[in-house]
């Protein structure tokens, strides 16, 4: 493709495509592997998401259903409604805080916590096996470059995304 569009437009350095474009089709490909990696352990990623976070928070994996709507970029009834889902399934549960009864406190079940640590050990497999034909000491500075790249075009977008 960039070799075509170099003889069809030599005017224009095509240049970002040779990286632009790769990273657009990878991210198709790193999506469909999550994906599969996810319903292999009977997740959507939005539930993952849910899950992983409260996981990443220690004991006692809990946060209110508002902190978990920020950190999964959601809005709240987008959150209520995959809360209801995961509740139904026994992976977490809901409770009015005590200290603020406007709250709803949500919490990782024992079976929430097991499958978000099976289905967390499943993942990193599946995005090793995408990075295996890189040499190891390469992913340290490809990691920082596509840092410094992510907060250069969330902060041009004005959004808030952290890399």
């Amino acid at each position: 493709m960039v070799a075509a569009w170099r003889r069809e437009r030599p005017d224009l350095d095509v240049a970002p495509l040779e990286v632009l474009s790769r990273l657009d089709r990878l991210a198709g490909v790193l999506a469909e592997r999550r994906a599969r990696s996810f319903a292999a352990n009977g997740l959507r990623k939005h539930e993952f998401d849910v899950l992983a976070a409260l996981r990443r928070e220690g004991e006692p994996f809990q946060l209110t259903a508002g902190e978990l709507a920020a950190r999964t970029y959601v809005t709240s009834g987008t959150m209520t409604s995959r809360l209801d889902g995961l509740t139904d399934r026994g992976l977490v549960v809901r409770s009015v805080d005590r200290a603020d009864r406007r709250l709803v406190r949500v919490a990782l079940t024992p079976a929430g916590r097991e499958l978000v640590d099976t289905a967390f050990a499943a993942l990193l497999e599946t995005e090793r096996e995408l990075l295996t034909p890189l040499p190891t000491a390469t992913l340290g500075p490809l990691a920082d470059a596509l840092r410094t790249l992510l907060l250069a075009a969330s902060s041009q977008q004005g959004t808030t995304i952290v890399p």
